[in-house]
């Protein structure tokens, strides 16, 4: 909302609340006029139909039909109703009566104060003229009274004809102080309503104005906030992120910035659709929040991106908080319906300012690079900017056989190189409980951490693959082996490696690939990784489901023993990982420094 909209919302109430004010003064005083009117001509119509009823009683009592007729031209009649006339003044209140002839209009016939002449009004000639009785106050000094006057015209008619008209006067005083008790009581009530309704009219917009600031609040705040996640979103991040540098530039300060990347994101929204892919989004969000309380900002920061920007207090800080939020994330999952529960994991790049970058888009640019080599090495793993590199690199020249199949396999995918440290590991273990001699354990070693090598050349959005693969993925997979056959032919003792490397997907039924082979056709260092490879793919996240317990693992293991893998092998290893407390459990850290040491080359 523009400051001019915001001042003309605000200007709006005062304005409705004045005019709200003025209709309702207004309304009270047309009430109140309204009220006095209907008062006075109420009194007068009461008192009209009060003196008819008189008047038809005198006429009937007094008047003769020859009266009527002739229209009491003879003035021995006038002395004789004037006393008549008199009398009914001093019992009814009257000031004066008065009867008027028809014809010549206006003359007087006979009156109460034995007047010869007496002022016809207006009302009494329409009565004369309609035949029908009629009313109206007449102020003093039109009548040449001190008070006003109620003068009526009542007329008598016989037939068709208006004979005599009675034109009575009455004191108006009483009516119109009805009608003004009847005003001052109508105004009271209504300025009491009045008073009222602007108390209740100010609550009301003072409510309303003030819902109307909370909600431009909200509104300006949900402006500023992602609607799935609650955080802020990409320009609230930025903004903040920008004054913050500002901030430590003149504070001669720091603060870090963390970018949390969803792995193989894009993949989980293409096989499952967008409800599973928001699902991953609330689940990161959620691993985030524990740490929250320590950063400046936590925002999402991208469609598969969180930011989190720390103060100079704990921005060292912000490496083991990624790595808190990653552990978070191994005991959670995405739900499906009718399927296994995906697991989550997310790559983080960090960089610090003033270390890495002078500007915001130079900070930016360093967390995201750093980003890019989490994701490079297949995800799953948190990166710092080069200047915080704790190691230097080797270059690659420097690197014999082993080592660069090594780096092509963790640059591919970074669960493939800790599946095959771990089958390694299961591998080793499996030789040492069989008594194998240092040779083959050595060729073991090496075929276990290359067994799938060949993945490198399966494509992206099939390897990491959040789901289950169809026929045709699941051919262009067991390739693998083949493309691993041809890429290890350059470390020692070449043909025993081969043989793990080619025949590790081989059944002890005949029903495995590439050949078929079967039982003890299949060479004894496929067999070992083939157990260690079945232990470690249950005991690992994979993209498509969760890792199961060890104790699961291993009933699953027997479970195939003799149809799938070596049921002698099972046994041994099975009941090694269940005695011995030497036994390399899942989860638990290897010494890289033994599984990758160096390998002398073949002559």
């Amino acid at each position: 909302m523009t400051d001019g909209t915001r001042a003309r919302g605000q200007l709006l109430y005062p304005l409705v609340y004045v005019a709200s004010l003025t209709l309702v003064a207004l309304s009270s005083i047309s009430l109140a006029a309204l009220g006095h009117g209907h008062v006075i001509n109420a009194a007068m119509d009461v008192a009209l139909g009060d003196d008819q009823a008189i008047v038809r009683g005198f006429v009937e009592s007094n008047l003769t039909s020859a009266d009527l007729e002739g229209g009491l031209v003879l003035a021995d009649r006038r002395l004789m109703l004037e006393p008549l006339l008199a009398d009914l003044v001093r019992r009814h209140g009257y000031r004066d009566v008065a009867i008027v002839l028809p014809r010549p209009s206006g003359a007087l016939a006979a009156s109460s104060d034995g007047r010869s002449a007496v002022a016809v009004t207006d009302g009494t000639i329409d009565a004369l003229s309609g035949g029908h009785p009629n009313s109206q106050v007449v102020p003093g000094d039109a009548i040449g009274a001190s008070q006003p006057s109620l003068t009526e015209a009542i007329p008598v008619v016989q037939g068709a004809n208006v004979r005599l008209v009675f034109q009575i006067r009455r004191d108006a005083t009483p009516i119109l102080v009805r009608a003004d008790e009847a005003l001052r009581d109508v105004v009271i009530v209504t300025l009491s309503a009045a008073v009222v309704l602007a108390a209740l009219l100010y609550t009301i917009f003072r409510a309303a104005n003030s819902r109307l600031r909370k909600q431009e609040a909200q509104l300006a705040d949900s402006r500023q906030r992602d609607p799935l996640t609650g955080l802020l979103n990409h320009g609230a991040a930025v903004a903040a992120l920008t004054e913050l540098v500002e901030v430590a530039r003149g504070d001669d300060t720091s603060i870090g910035i963390a970018l949390v990347d969803i792995d193989n994101f894009r993949l989980l929204n293409d096989v499952h659709g967008s409800s599973v892919g928001d699902q991953a989004l609330l689940t990161v969000a959620d691993a985030l929040q524990p740490d929250a309380e320590g950063w400046i900002v936590l925002a999402r920061f991208g469609p598969d991106e969180f930011m989190a920007i720390a103060p100079t207090a704990v921005a060292r800080d912000l490496p083991a908080a990624a790595q808190r939020v990653r552990s978070r994330l191994e005991s959670s999952h995405v739900a499906l319906l009718g399927s296994d529960p995906l697991p989550v994991t997310v790559s983080v790049g960090i960089a610090y300012f003033p270390f890495h970058a002078g500007s915001v888009t130079e900070l930016i640019s360093a967390a995201t690079t750093a980003l890019a080599e989490a994701k490079a090495s297949g995800g799953n793993e948190v990166s710092i900017a080069d200047a915080w590199t704790s190691e230097p690199r080797a270059p690659h020249s420097t690197f014999d056989v082993l080592q660069g199949l090594v780096l092509a396999i963790d640059r591919k995918d970074r669960y493939t190189k800790l599946h095959s440290e771990d089958v390694a590991a299961y591998a080793l273990f499996l030789a040492a409980r069989l008594g194998l001699p240092d040779e083959m354990q050595e060729s073991l070693r090496i075929a276990a951490l290359l067994h799938d090598v060949g993945k490198i050349g399966i494509p992206d959005d099939i390897l990491r693959k959040p789901g289950r693969l169809t026929p045709y993925e699941y051919e262009i997979v067991k390739q693998h082996v083949a493309l691993g056959d041809l890429l290890v032919r350059g470390v020692p003792n070449v043909e025993q490696i081969r043989e793990g490397v080619r025949y590790h997907h081989e059944r002890w039924d005949g029903q495995g690939y590439m050949v078929g082979l079967a039982g003890d056709n299949i060479p004894l260092i496929a067999r070992i990784l083939s157990v260690a490879d079945s232990f470690s793919a249950m005991t690992t996240n994979r993209p498509y489901r969760k890792a199961l317990p060890a104790e699961r693992a291993l009933e699953e293991l027997r479970s195939v023993a003799g149809t799938q893998l070596d049921p002698h092998l099972v046994d041994v290893f099975a009941l090694g990982i269940e005695t011995d407390p030497s036994a390399p459990l899942p989860g638990a850290t290897r010494s890289a420094s033994l599984l990758w040491k160096p390998t002398a080359r073949a002559a």
